[in-house]
């Protein structure tokens, strides 16, 4: 079973980066205000990046790496999209 890592832009304007083997079921409990204690008070979020890794420790390490990037890095990256797609690809509408 794989993995994805995801950015959530949230209803403040900040970005959260979280991992998960099920995203639908991931993106519910967010919206719903059960997922991270980040999440919570930041409604609504919304999708803007996703990327599949094989496994759950490249999910962490991914995670941890996109987490120790500045927020221009990390806006760049949504605006580029995962790795293998095209230009734009890792933003959500």
């Amino acid at each position: 079973m794989g993995y994805l890592v995801y950015i959530l832009r949230c209803g403040d304007g900040t970005l959260y980066t979280g991992c998960t083997n099920d995203l639908d079921r991931r993106l519910r409990a967010h919206q719903a205000g059960r997922g991270a204690k980040y999440t919570r008070s930041r409604l609504p979020v919304e999708l803007v990046y996703r990327e599949a890794v094989p496994d759950r420790s490249a999910a962490l390490r991914r995670e941890a790496a996109i987490k120790r990037m500045d927020r221009r890095a990390k806006l760049a990256l949504i605006a580029a999209g995962p790795p293998g797609a095209s230009a734009g690809a890792g933003a959500e509408k």
